[in-house]
């Protein structure tokens, strides 16, 4: 059985690495039709909407109390409304590939906020040294993405804010066990990210900007299937299996299929300079993870040497 279930994981993984990696460029198609935030949350809503009514006709647990159900909110709005949505709402003007790239710093920002969890493995010199050298990869891309029109200032900043988001709603879900069934929560956090987008959307003035396309409505579509019910059910899933940042390292794969898709499909540009400061993200990423899984061995060896 455990066999099989870490089969499932690794198979859920695979799916995060590839699905979340082609959203970038659904998302940049998306927002040429849609406002941002009501694309975002309408995507949200109607995910949503479906995994409550599977869940609940499938009899899942919800949560008991509503200190589970508020924690549950948390993490949705963390996810989706700060980390999905402002990546939404940059991609108006940042090309996919480079959301992308810089989306990759996740698990930096991961490995920083574990510190400070009791249990979770401390990164060691060699994972500091990948924190700068991760963050200078994005300096680097910001700083020549600008000169090829894929990026700016304002965009890589915001861009740094959503992957904070999302790596402050991945540890904050590590953080207490619930009361209810893995379905019903997914259910929820997606809901509450797609109300609290959709409300942003609406006080913002977007509703006379829709537009129903066949690009968009096909990029809507693909979003809510994959992107937010498959995508979204298996990284949660992953993450009450596996450690946060360990996780979080789908994030070396979804660049370079984002870049790829980006470049091929809408003709974006990849200069030499942007494929470095991939790269050096990158690395940087892999060296923090590294020296994570060091120090866990090392720690785990010192607890099973004492008598």
């Amino acid at each position: 059985m455990a066999k099989r279930e870490e089969t499932t994981v690794i198979l859920a993984y695979l799916a995060v690495c590839i699905i979340w990696g082609s959203t970038y460029l659904a998302i940049r198609i998306g927002v040429s039709d849609f406002p941002p935030f009501l694309f975002a949350g309408i995507r949200s809503l109607l995910a949503g909407s479906l995994v409550l009514s599977y869940a609940y006709f499938k009899g899942y647990k919800f949560p008991e109390d509503f200190i589970d159900l508020r924690r549950q909110v948390i993490v949705g709005l963390f996810l989706l409304l700060g980390g999905n949505g402002l990546v939404v709402w940059t991609e108006q003007w940042v090309c996919s590939g480079a959301a992308a790239l810089l989306l990759a710093i996740v698990p930096l920002f991961t490995a920083i906020l574990e510190r400070f969890l009791s249990n979770s493995p401390r990164i060691g010199p060699q994972g500091w040294f990948g924190l700068l050298l991760g963050f200078s990869g994005v300096a680097l891309l910001v700083l020549t993405g600008s000169d090829v029109k894929i990026i700016d200032l304002s965009g890589g900043i915001l861009l740094l804010l959503a992957a904070l988001s999302w790596s402050l709603g991945s540890v904050y879900s590590k953080t207490f066990k619930s009361s209810a069934t893995m379905g019903a929560n997914i259910s929820i956090q997606i809901l509450a990210g797609g109300v609290a987008l959709t409300i942003v959307g609406l006080l913002l003035g977007e509703a006379g900007g829709i537009q129903l396309t066949a690009k968009g409505v096909g990029a809507l579509a693909y979003l809510i299937v994959f992107g937010s019910i498959l995508g979204y059910s298996s990284y949660i899933y992953i993450l009450q299996r596996w450690p946060a940042s360990k996780a979080g390292t789908y994030a070396y794969v979804n660049p370079v299929v984002g870049v790829i898709l980006g470049a091929l499909i809408l003709d974006e540009p990849i200069s030499p300079a942007v494929f470095i400061a991939g790269v050096i993200i990158l690395g940087g990423v892999f060296l923090v993870q590294l020296s994570k899984t060091g120090m866990k061995s090392e720690q785990e060896s010192s607890e099973n040497s004492e008598p």
